[in-house]
C-alpha cells in the first residue's frame, strides 16, 4: 500500500455497473416478454374456458346494437337515442345468465320509475312558468339524488343497489336534457325504447348463445369441494404416518412455504375464500328459469351455501391436521406407527364417506347403499377407545395394564419397547450428570464478564416466550436443570399423537353435520331415489 515496505497491495477490480443494469434489464425483459405473456393468457383461458366464451358474447351484443347506428335506416327510425342501447348493453351483460336476469330486472325497473318521475316533475315545472322551472327541476335532482343514495344503503335493500343507482342517472339525464329540448315526454320515451331495445338484446345472446348458468356453476363448484376435502385428508393423514422425520424441514420454512408437494392440501385451502363466489352465484341462480337438470321453478339455491359452509368447517379440521404435521415438535416415528392402522381406517372411512355425499349430490341422486357414516363411526370409536387404553404412554412412563385382546397387546409391545430404549437412554444421561457434577470444583464459581451477560441479556431480549439461558443452551457444562426440561418436551413429543388424533375424530364429528345437510338438499331438490 502506497508502496510501503511489506505492504500487500490488492488490485480490485472495478465492479462494471453497466454489466449489473443489463441483467436487470435482461431479466424485466424476459418477465415481461411476448412469449411469456402469450402463455399466460393461454393458460388463464385454458383455465376456464367460459371466460373466452362470455368475451365473444359480449363483443357480439355490442356489434349488434351499434348495426342500429351503423346503418342509416335503423338510426333514422330511433335517432341519436339508440346510443343508450349501447349504454345498457355494456352495463347488463354479466358473466351468467342468472346474474344478467338479476341486472335487466334492477335497470328495467330503475328506468321506469325514473321516466315516469322525470315525466311528472317536467310537467309541474313547465306549469310553473319559465322563472320557477329551472328552480323546481334542481330541487327535484338534490331530493332523488339525496333519497336514492340513502336507500340503497338500507340493509334490506342492499341487492337491489344498481336498481336505485339507475333511477338516478336516469332520472338527472332525462329531465335535464328534456329541459333543454323542450319535450320531456318524448325524451324520455325516446330513452327508455333505446334502453328495452338493449336490455333485449344483452338478454337474447347471454341466453341463446352458450348460455352460462349459475345454478350449474353453483352445483360444480360444490361437487369439488368434496373431491379436494377427501384428497387433502387422506394426504395429511398418509404423510404423517410415512414421515420418519430425517427430512423434515424447519418450521419457519414450512410455515411460508406454499407446500408444492401436497397439491390436494392447496386445492383445499382455496376452497376457504370461495364463501362470496358460492353466496354469489346462489342469488344469481335464484333469476334463472328452470334449465338443464334443475327443472324445478323454485329450486332450493339456498341450500347448496348451508352445503358450503360446513364443508368450510370440515375444511378448518383438515388445516388442523395439516398444521399438526408440519409443526416443530413431532411425536416419534415408532409411537406413530403403533397406532397406524386406526388411524388409516378412520381416516378411509371418513373420506370414503366425503366421497359418497359429493357423488350423491354431483348426480343428483339418493343413494340406498348402507349409509358408511356407520363405518366412520365405528373407526373413530376404534381409534378412540385405543387411545384411552394405551393413554398412559401419552403422559409418563408407568408399566401398561393388563390386557388380553391381541391388538393391545400388539400395541403394548411396540410402545414398551420404544420407550424402554428412551427410558435407558435418560438413565445413562442422569449417571454421566451425576460423575460430572462430582468432579466440579467446589469453589464458588467467577463472576461472569461483561461480554457474557451482555450476550446473555440479548438472547432473553430476542426469546419468545422470555426465559433464561441455560448451560444445557449456552453449550456449557450440564445441569441437574435440564432432566426435567428434556423429559417435559418429550411429553410434547408425545402430546403431539394425541392432538392429531383427537382432531381426526373432530374432522368425524363434523360429518355428522354434513350429512344432514346433504340430506336436507336431496329432500328439497327431490333427488331420485338409486336404482339397485
Amino acid at each position: 500500500m502506497n508502496g510501503a515496505k511489506g505492504s500487500i497491495e490488492i488490485n480490485m477490480p472495478p465492479i462494471s455497473k453497466e454489466k449489473k443494469g443489463s441483467k436487470a434489464c435482461k431479466k424485466i425483459a424476459e418477465k415481461y416478454s411476448c412469449k411469456n405473456s402469450i402463455l399466460k393468457v393461454w393458460e388463464f383461458c385454458k383455465e376456464d374456458t367460459n371466460r373466452v366464451t362470455f368475451s365473444l358474447k359480449v363483443g357480439l351484443a355490442v356489434l349488434l346494437v351499434s348495426l342500429l347506428i351503423l346503418c342509416r335506416a335503423p338510426y333514422q327510425v330511433f335517432g341519436a337515442s339508440i346510443i343508450w342501447s349501447i349504454l345498457t348493453v355494456a352495463i347488463m351483460f354479466e358473466y351468467t345468465v342468472g346474474a344478467t336476469f338479476n341486472r335487466g330486472f334492477n335497470r328495467a325497473l330503475g328506468s321506469l320509475l325514473a321516466g315516469a318521475l322525470a315525466i311528472v316533475i317536467a310537467e309541474l315545472a313547465l306549469k310553473a312558468g319559465q322563472t320557477a322551472e329551472p328552480i323546481i327541476i334542481g330541487f327535484s335532482i338534490f331530493i332523488v339524488g339525496t333519497v336514492t343514495s340513502f336507500m340503497k344503503l338500507w340493509p334490506s335493500l342492499v341487492p337491489y343497489e344498481y336498481g336505485f343507482r339507475v333511477i338516478l342517472f336516469t332520472y338527472c339525464l332525462i329531465i335535464v336534457s328534456g329541459y333543454r329540448m323542450g319535450n320531456p315526454i318524448m325524451t324520455a320515451m325516446d330513452r327508455l325504447y333505446s334502453i328495452a331495445i338493449g336490455a333485449i338484446v344483452a338478454v337474447a345472446v347471454n341466453v341463446l348463445i352458450f348460455p352460462i348458468w349459475a345454478g350449474e356453476l353453483l352445483h360444480k363448484e360444490i361437487v369439488s369441494h368434496f373431491t379436494s376435502l377427501a384428497d387433502a385428508l387422506q394426504e395429511c393423514v398418509g404423510k404423517y404416518l410415512k414421515d420418519d422425520g430425517c427430512q423434515h424441514p424447519e418450521f419457519t420454512k414450512t410455515v411460508m412455504d406454499d407446500f408444492p408437494d401436497e397439491p390436494a392440501y392447496r386445492k383445499c385451502r382455496s376452497t376457504l375464500n370461495t364463501s362470496a363466489k358460492i353466496e354469489s352465484l346462489a342469488s344469481s341462480a335464484k333469476w334463472e328459469p328452470p334449465h338443464g337438470r334443475f327443472v324445478h321453478i323454485f329450486y332450493p339455491w339456498s341450500e347448496y351455501v348451508k352445503v358450503g359452509a360446513v364443508l368450510r368447517y370440515c375444511t378448518y379440521e383438515v388445516m388442523a391436521l395439516h398444521g399438526v404435521l408440519h409443526s416443530e415438535i413431532q411425536a416419534p416415528y415408532s409411537l406413530r406407527i403403533a397406532f397406524q392402522k386406526e388411524i388409516e381406517d378412520a381416516a378411509r372411512e371418513a373420506a370414503e364417506l366425503v366421497r359418497c355425499l359429493g357423488t350423491d349430490i354431483s348426480n343428483m341422486q339418493r343413494s340406498l347403499k348402507p349409509c358408511p357414516l356407520k363405518k366412520v363411526h365405528s373407526s373413530a370409536e376404534a381409534l378412540q377407545r385405543t387411545l384411552d387404553i394405551h393413554s398412559y404412554i401419552l403422559t409418563s412412563h408407568h408399566d401398561p395394564p393388563d390386557t388380553s385382546s391381541k391388538a393391545q397387546s400388539r400395541l403394548s409391545h411396540a410402545l414398551s419397547s420404544t420407550f424402554s430404549n428412551l427410558s435407558s437412554h435418560m438413565g445413562d444421561l442422569d449417571n454421566k450428570l451425576l460423575e460430572h457434577s462430582s468432579d466440579l470444583p467446589s469453589q464458588p464459581l467467577q463472576e461472569e464478564s461483561h461480554h457474557e451477560m451482555m450476550r446473555k441479556q440479548s438472547r432473553r431480549l430476542h426469546s419468545w416466550p422470555s426465559r433464561e439461558v441455560d448451560a444445557f443452551e449456552d453449550g456449557g457444562n450440564f445441569s441437574s436443570d435440564c432432566i426435567p426440561r428434556m423429559k417435559a418436551l418429550e411429553s410434547t413429543a408425545t402430546l403431539s399423537l394425541a392432538t392429531f388424533t383427537s382432531l381426526l375424530i373432530e374432522f368425524v364429528a363434523r360429518l355428522d353435520h354434513l350429512v344432514e345437510a346433504v340430506d336436507q338438499l336431496s329432500k328439497m331438490a327431490r333427488f331420485e331415489q338409486e336404482a339397485l
